[in-house]
């Protein structure tokens, strides 16, 4: 691990990421909360799994963000007849130049920013061909393997799983991503903005703010930032809380968070850090972020459905009990080296 970095370091992306906020925020009115996390885990380098109706602008979000960072962009609709090979790729046999045999023909996962549109339509077979490329950031076919473009984001969405014509995505799909985010209608006040400031069909003008490489430079800065005793405690103690048996809220859990549930986490607290200005992560930045890391890796029991309690109601009372256990946890670095 490469050292800390300093107050100086970090403060010189502020300016740029709060251009990139305010521009989304140009997009997607009224969903402060929602861009913030999306910025977090393109600077922790993970994905996002955006779930809500049509029509609430999750398309034109990643769009926002291509213009803005001047990034490679590709949206792949995924469909019940969609193939593997549809969003990977597919070796080409090169019949006017006989010598060079199969050429690797590279489909539209390598790009830097990739929407994977109502990615529970497809089926299994076709959505577990994003396992490598959201984990490894690789592609292999016929035992070669090709490396995608850095920085590789993919922004998924999904319908509602009681719509008709979808797939539940399995566990393994679920934990490649960093959050699960819902998106909900916007308020009165922000649907009279979207109505006196947006004419149908057409995106808002926004402004290169970061080149890829000032993004890149962020994203290596938002690894190094410190994380402090404190909070490797509890995150630690959390991960553990959320456990199947475990006497409190984890006793409703039939599956529960690992390893790379603790290290989405840690990421997302580092990303959080780097946005605000601050050099280390803070135990304080918690709570909102772990529903957002844990809704998607929790799986209640089915006696906890039938006493009506949900996901978000147990990461809530998991949350009072790491509260209860750690109460006088320093919350900053000073704190921390006192």
């Amino acid at each position: 691990m490469s050292s800390y970095p300093s107050q100086e370091e970090v403060k010189a992306f502020q300016e740029p990421l709060l251009a990139f906020r305010e521009g989304l925020g140009k997009v997607l009115f009224g969903q402060d909360s929602l861009i913030d996390h999306v910025i977090m885990a393109l600077l922790a380098g993970g994905h996002v799994l955006l779930e809500g109706l049509p029509g609430l602008g999750k398309t034109e979000l990643i769009k926002g963000m291509a213009v803005s960072l001047g990034a490679d962009f590709r949206r792949i609709q995924f469909t019940p007849d969609l193939l593997p090979s549809d969003i990977t790729g597919f070796q080409l046999f090169n019949a006017k130049d006989n010598e060079d045999g199969f050429k690797f023909q590279k489909g539209p996962l390598f790009a830097q920013l990739v929407l994977a549109d109502e990615i529970n339509r497809a089926s299994p077979k076709t959505q577990s061909a994003m396992l490598e490329a959201m984990q490894e950031k690789s592609v292999t076919m016929a035992g070669i393997t090709h490396k995608l473009p850095r920085p590789f984001f993919v922004m998924a969405t999904q319908n509602p799983i009681e719509l008709e014509g979808t797939y539940p995505l399995p566990e393994a799909q679920l934990d490649r991503f960093l959050f699960k985010l819902p998106i909900e209608m916007v308020s009165r006040k922000a649907m009279e903005m979207i109505i006196r400031h947006r004419d149908l069909g057409e995106s808002p003008d926004l402004e290169k703010v970061m080149d890829m490489e000032h993004l890149l430079s962020a994203m290596d800065t938002c690894r190094r930032i410190y994380l402090p005793d404190p909070v490797v405690e509890a995150v630690s103690a959390l991960v553990e809380l959320a456990q199947p048996g475990s006497q409190g809220a984890g006793r409703w859990l039939r599956h529960g968070s690992g390893p790379r549930a603790a290290l989405a986490l840690t990421a997302a607290l580092r990303a959080k850090a780097l946005l605000a200005g601050r050099i280390n992560a803070s135990t304080e930045d918690i709570p909102a972020i772990v529903p957002h890391v844990f809704r998607h890796r929790l799986i209640l029991r089915p006696e906890a459905r039938m006493e009506n309690h949900t996901i978000e109601g147990v990461i809530n009372d998991l949350l009072q009990e790491l509260k209860s256990s750690f109460r006088s946890l320093p919350e900053t670095l000073t704190e921390a080296n006192a």
